[in-house]
């Protein structure tokens, strides 16, 4: 992948102009945006799109104080000031009166994906762009800056240079399909706008070697920041645009036989159609749903870093709200609030909508796990069930046999409640036979061990096998009422048993089965 030569950045400003000066770490490559500052709404940015030494960018910036300086006796700027130190633009917002430009201040280090750096935002800064003589004030502009700043970007918010965090690691990892024309017609408009990292070894790929760097397109579902980059993205050059994730990244190193295995959680909130509990409920008209989440489990070898030749695992599942139209009343004082479906929808549109987006992203099969009750005295969650049984039947009238959506019904409250029944060893069976219906992705064939001594278990996975591994083919979707705690459970056990085969596949374990009390559970 390509990584961003924007890594620091320092804010300089006169009484006309911001400059903003971003360098790579080692501050051997830098760039330079002017943002005006005369403008009192319109947002305007200069990218020269040069690549800059450390010493054009000393004598730039010497010119730039020299000129701004203030004759001797005039009142006004002197020269050009530092504003503030940053690693990241998080994007440019405007409400009633100019624009902001908001700064990652502070960042964190969470994980590491193949040397490639996964960092946690601390901390931004917002700082107005116009300067005081020709600001245009509105009365309200106070009150859209404070619910803008409600959203605590600090919080769960996540980020890297150099690895698209909104795609899946078996994207990211999967080589492009593409006709070599088209691809090297692509890549040298690409390299006629960014500069050559193997430049000062003497070993430039300009030209026409065989070294180039791939940059992906994010997945704009999974992209908070998207509305805040929307107004420089075609001005300023890609090493500018950072792509921002909402969710959680957290990573556990494992030692097994002296092997450093690295199991990193990665998982993406839906900016669409986003909110809290009780208040966004089912889907909207676009096929969105609320409190949809990605979870990724990966798993990696950190003897061998490289993608190439190193060994990488992962696995996706997703939750999300059922997809209807429905809400529930909060404004009434009730522990469990009324289900309301408050659109018909008899040719299951919205449910088409969302798991056409499912397929185009993961491919079939698409399985339902749904843990809504199924029988109550007074209908309550069963209506969702019902509705969703009905959709469901009829999309899979105008599916393959082969691609049809596989819906997988149970009552987790009901078997929670039962003496007879043991929750997770159920819940165990239904995991495994999922992971085998979706497969997982492993980026290197089948060991030695696997196949001269191959599981029962392990020929009957699925997904897509090829000469170089695995994928998945397909997602599991697990929803309760409030995608929370029965969503968790059964989130839990399917990662559990995903696993296993994760760590089976990479030649750790000799069986792909994980016990509760080992290292890799906990």
């Amino acid at each position: 992948p390509m990584i961003s030569s924007v890594q620091k950045l320092v804010l300089y400003e006169t009484r006309a102009r911001y400059f903003l000066v971003g360098s790579n770490p080692a501050e051997t490559k830098y760039r330079v945006l002017k943002i005006d500052r005369t403008e009192p709404k319109d947002l305007v940015i200069i990218d020269d799109k040069h690549v800059y030494t450390q010493q054009e960018v000393r004598e730039l910036l010497g010119r730039l104080d020299l000129g701004n300086r203030t004759k001797i006796g005039q009142k006004g700027s002197s020269g050009l000031s530092r504003a503030v130190s940053a690693f990241g633009v998080v994007g440019f917002v405007r409400f009633l009166e100019g624009y902001y430009i908001v700064l990652i201040t502070k960042r964190r280090k969470m994980a590491d994906i193949g040397g490639h750096a996964i960092y946690k935002i601390e901390d931004t800064n917002m700082i107005y762009i116009p300067n005081d003589s020709v600001r245009v004030t509105h009365p309200d502009e106070a009150r859209y800056l404070r619910i803008f700043q409600n959203v605590d970007l600090s919080s769960n918010f996540y980020f890297s240079y150099s690895y698209d965090l909104s795609h899946s690691l078996q994207y990211n990892l999967t080589v492009l399909r593409m006709p070599l024309e088209t691809l090297k017609t692509e890549m040298t408009q690409t390299r006629q706008e960014s500069f050559d990292i193997f430049e000062d070894e003497g070993l430039s790929t300009q030209g026409g070697g065989g070294v180039f760097g791939i940059c992906s397109k994010p997945y704009e579902k999974y992209v908070w920041n998207a509305k805040l980059l929307e107004a420089v993205k075609n001005t300023v050059h890609r090493d500018w645009l950072l792509y921002i994730i909402h969710g959680f990244c957290g990573q556990s190193k494992l030692l097994i036989y002296g092997r450093p295995i690295y199991v990193t959680l990665i998982a993406r909130r839906s900016s669409k159609f986003s909110g809290t509990r009780f208040l966004k409920r089912g889907a909207n008209c676009e096929g969105d749903v609320a409190n949809e989440v990605e979870t990724e489990q990966i798993l990696y070898d950190a003897s061998v870093l490289s993608f190439s030749a190193g060994s990488y695992s992962s696995y996706v599942q997703v939750r999300g709200s059922v997809p209807l139209y429905w809400s529930q009343d909060i404004s009434t004082m009730m522990p469990k609030p009324p289900i309301t479906l408050d659109q018909a929808d008899p040719f299951a549109h919205v449910a088409a909508l969302h798991f056409d987006q499912m397929l185009q992203r993961f491919g079939s099969p698409i399985i339902i796990l749904n843990l809504v009750k199924e029988r109550e005295k007074r209908k309550h969650e069963r209506i969702l069930s019902e509705e969703l049984v009905a959709a469901v039947t009829y999309l899979n009238q105008f599916l393959p046999p082969e691609h049809a959506i596989i819906y997988i019904p149970w009552d987790m409250a009901k078997y929670t409640k039962s003496k007879l029944c043991n929750v997770l060893d159920r819940l165990n069976v239904i995991a495994e036979s999922v992971v085998k219906k979706t497969g997982f992705f492993v980026n290197r064939p089948d060991s030695y061990c696997s196949i001269l001594r191959p599981d029962e278990k392990w020929k009957e996975l699925g997904g897509y096998v090829v000469t170089t591994g695995r994928l998945q083919t397909g997602v599991l979707r697990t929803n309760c009422v409030d995608c929370l705690d029965r969503t968790n459970t059964a989130q839990f056990m399917v990662g559990k048993c995903a696993l296993a085969y994760q760590l089976y596949s990479l030649g750790l374990i000799d069986k792909p089965n994980l016990q509760f009390d080992t290292d890799a559970v906990r």
